[in-house]
């Protein structure tokens, strides 16, 4: 019995003519399968010598199919287009799908991205993607696994994980904060830096300066800023005082980056940052992840 697999032809030429075929072009098929005209003028004419017919007759600057090619065209491109289909999929659900986690810019920016280096060396096989944003997203809608939120504990969504709380200090660059934490109301002749964002308690200089007995002081100027990154990095390089998260300035805290002014810390009780998973089963890339994030976040101080 004869064995009909040694009867097909080549998969190679059959991809180039079905190539060749869908584009009526020996010049986009090289293109679409990345090879060379002259590669692909070989694989159908291989195809031809396989099968002892032509496949297209030529013409002055233009190909057409005859009879033989359009019927194999009809049968090979469909299965072709399958197998491709299939072909996919395989390679779809053996790779590790990354884990997303979604925070606000400036947690993203300075409290996350500086320790993903550290869990990717422990972690290699696990990829992760950042999907940055101030507004609260659907996590199933948007697929994404896990989010860090700041919010009131009565606000948290069911099953989120306390992170750390929130305590905000004037803080400043060495230079300014030499002339700004002299006294306790130096800082007033400093530019301070404040955050256009609406409702973010203590992050708005009248809530502190009303609260240390300020709330009718003019200071010297402000600048305004509609992220809190950029109103740290403005501290960071001397544009004025910023009021520091205490958790997510610590790192420049610790580096002398920025100094904080003494007995200045205000801690804003009823606010803290949750970790909020999307589904109360996690794949278990998405558990290791979670796990990590909720063991940095103690070590944040």
């Amino acid at each position: 019995m004869q064995n009909e697999l040694l009867s097909l032809p080549p998969l190679d030429a059959l991809r180039g003519f079905v190539a060749v075929a869908r584009r009526m072009s020996i010049t986009l098929a090289a293109q679409d399968l990345c090879l060379t005209q002259s590669a692909v003028s070989r694989q159908v004419q291989a195809l031809e010598e396989h099968l002892g017919t032509p496949l297209f007759v030529r013409k002055h600057r233009a190909i057409a199919l005859t009879d033989a090619g359009k019927r194999l065209f009809d049968l090979a491109s469909p299965w072709l287009g399958r197998l491709a289909e299939y072909a996919d999929s395989l390679k779809e659900e053996g790779r590790v799908r990354p884990v997303t986690i979604t925070a606000s810019i400036g947690v993203t920016s300075l409290w996350l991205l500086s320790r993903l280096g550290a869990f990717q060396a422990t972690h290699p096989h696990i990829d992760v993607r950042v999907a940055a944003n101030n507004r609260v997203v659907d996590l199933a809608q948007e697929d994404i696994d896990v989010a860090i939120r700041y919010c009131k504990e009565s606000r948290a969504p069911r099953g989120a994980i306390r992170l750390f709380g929130e305590a905000v200090v004037p803080v400043a660059s060495k230079a300014v904060a030499a002339k700004a934490f002299k006294t306790p109301d130096a800082l007033l002749q400093q530019v301070l830096l404040e955050l256009s964002e609406g409702d973010v308690p203590w992050l708005h200089w009248s809530d502190w300066l009303s609260a240390k007995g300020f709330a009718h002081a003019k200071p010297k100027a402000y600048l305004h800023f509609n992220q809190y990154d950029q109103v740290v990095q403005a501290a960071i390089e001397g544009h004025g005082v910023a009021l520091g998260r205490g958790a997510l300035v610590q790192p420049m805290l610790n580096d002398g980056r920025l100094v904080a002014q003494r007995n200045a810390k205000i801690g804003v009780d009823d606010h803290a940052y949750w970790l909020v998973q999307a589904t109360e089963s996690p794949r278990e890339e998405v558990k290791v992840f979670s796990e990590w994030i909720v063991q940095e976040a103690r070590t944040t101080g």
